[in-house]
């Protein structure tokens, strides 16, 4: 019999033992500090210190140009992920060795052919870990999947960024189940938050969340069925992108449910800039990835649109305060009321989003979540001889007591899920009733969650998140402000609690417990409309930046 304390144990200091190489002396963090995020960077060269602070697109560019080689970003960017590991805990597997002899390789290539190899020569990408590199352990936050599932293969989206260029370094932490919207399992431990210690990075992209806020990354794969791209990207201050089922390549993943198609996640990119977004679309597009994954669209990158090309003038922004369901907390409804106000003092035609049925939509998806009843996480959790974490427990209670779903039950499900989509998009539709421009909007403006990062096990609704994933609409992350609580500042009462829900979160608002977090926003699109969808995030960050009050 296997003790499960040992697995832990063995892989943490595996892990450890190949951080230790290249750690330069352990950062001392008080016991009482809670914003971590600075501890990373404290002992970067002033090259370094620049080469992590720009993005991705930034940094092929100077490697093409030669300003600096492959090996030198990559020292820089393992310099702060070692130490961003330190005081977060976001990696779970490590190949920094690998890493090192790919960018030598890179630079001689460079140097001999005076061409880059791809268009991410030289990039680092960190990897959420239950997406397969070849020769790599994946736990998928499971105990009883670890030292069980070595990759034989790269995942098709692996596959690309190499051939792209890319250097694979790291993989990043995920919850157990990846079913959470919070980072934690019994292999590695909590993943924190790097800008407050005592709140979740999200999940189930938290680690990349984590690593890429302290500068650990310029771009990392996640992925997303509920949100799991987005909340990391909202709760670190990041961008984030959730496109269209089928678009961009999403084989070669490991964990539970697998074959289960009632809803579907996506592979999406977690950056630091909104045009690193549009790279590594572009990249993986330009890649042809429907020749050798079946489900996927045959539907190139469009670089014109992407770029504006056929965007009106002025868009139709429908702005969503509320979904009917929970409320945001003050500082989210103040970022939507600043974007609306700017919007306006621009000529854009700004509405309001009338929310329809998003306490139904959470009901339908959380039941196509657990169509087994959540059998296949409860029989992995038992089988690893561990212990369901505290947010594991508490998605898994929306399927307790319930048999598994007939496929009787699945169909009905199925076609509750079209007619729900259905009736979603004749609303949409039906804006155009109430634009000046007399057309649908284009996109609506929306929280991503009803607070910023919560306190670790709190997170209790999905909604803003999960309901796009139940339309299948693309949706896109960007960072507007970060929250200091001060003592002379006042916010408006929150409503009336109308559910336990709404009471539970609406009584956890308290400006201090979200001091020094970021403030982020949603904007969804059109299905299969990603390239519009980044063209008006660009249109509304201009837009905020010159007219915001």
């Amino acid at each position: 019999m296997v003790n499960i304390h040992d697995v832990a144990a063995r892989k943490r200091k595996e892990r450890e033992a190949k951080l230790s190489t290249y750690r330069k002396g352990r950062i001392h963090v008080p016991s009482n500090a809670v914003d971590l995020s600075q501890y990373p960077l404290s002992k970067l060269t002033e090259m370094e210190r620049i080469i992590v602070h720009c993005d991705a697109t930034a940094i092929v560019d100077l490697i093409r140009k030669r300003v600096y080689t492959a090996q030198d970003v990559l020292r820089a960017f393992v310099k702060v992920a070692v130490a961003a590991q330190d005081v977060t805990n976001c990696l779970s597997e490590v190949l920094l060795d690998e890493a090192f002899l790919q960018a030598s390789k890179l630079d001689r290539y460079l140097e001999k052919t005076g061409n880059v190899m791809g268009p991410l020569h030289g990039l680092p990408v960190s990897i959420k870990d239950h997406i397969k590199i070849k020769g790599l352990d994946t736990s998928s936050g499971y105990l009883g999947w670890a030292y069980k599932n070595v990759a034989d293969s790269d995942a098709l989206v692996v596959e690309i960024l190499r051939n792209a260029g890319a250097i694979l370094y790291v993989k990043t932490q995920t919850p157990q189940t990846l079913l959470s919207l919070e980072t934690d399992n019994n292999v590695f431990g909590k993943t924190v938050n790097p800008f407050n210690r005592n709140l979740t990075p999200g999940g189930s992209s938290g680690g990349e969340g984590a690593l890429i806020a302290c500068h650990g990354s310029p771009m990392g794969v996640g992925t997303d069925i509920g949100g799991s791209v987005r909340i990391p990207a909202a709760h670190c201050g990041l961008y984030g992108l959730k496109g269209s089922v089928a678009r961009l390549p999403h084989s070669g993943l490991l964990g539970s449910h697998d074959g289960m198609d009632a809803i579907v996640g996506c592979v999406g990119p977690l950056t630091r800039s909104a045009r690193d977004l549009g790279l590594f679309c572009q990249v993986m597009l330009d890649a042809e990835p429907w020749l050798n994954e079946p489900p996927l669209l045959e539907m190139p990158w469009k670089r014109g649109v992407a770029n504006g090309e056929g965007l009106p003038e002025k868009l139709a922004i429908a702005i969503l305060f509320d979904d009917g369901v929970v409320a945001p907390h003050p500082p989210i409804t103040q970022a939507l009321n600043k974007y609306k106000h700017a919007l306006a003092n621009a000529g854009h035609d700004v509405i309001e989003w009338q929310a329809v049925d998003h306490q139904n939509g959470w009901d339908l998806i959380a039941k196509l979540y657990l169509l087994d009843g959540g059998a296949e996480y409860h029989e992995t959790i038992r089988a690893g001889g561990e212990s369901e974490v505290p947010q594991t427990e508490w998605i898994l209670k929306h399927a307790q007591g319930r048999d598994p779903y007939t496929p009787a039950d699945i169909f009905k499900l199925n076609l509750e899920r079209e007619a729900f989509r259905s009736k979603a998009l004749a609303h949409w539709n039906a804006t155009q009733q109430r634009t000046v421009s007399g057309r649908p909007v284009d996109a609506i403006l929306c929280p991503v969650a009803p607070t910023l990062a919560p306190p670790h096990n709190t997170t209790r609704w999905w909604g803003y998140t999960s309901h796009w994933n139940l339309l299948d609409l693309p949706g896109v992350v960007f960072p507007v402000d970060r929250f200091t609580a001060t003592t002379s500042a006042t916010y408006p009462p929150l409503p009336h609690s109308r559910n336990d829900v709404e009471n539970f979160i609406h009584n956890q608002w308290n400006p201090a417990t979200y001091d020094n977090t970021p403030i982020c926003l949603q904007l969804v699109g059109r299905r299969h409309n990603e390239e519009k969808l980044l063209a008006m995030l660009d249109v509304l960050e201009k837009v905020f930046k010159e007219n915001a009050l």
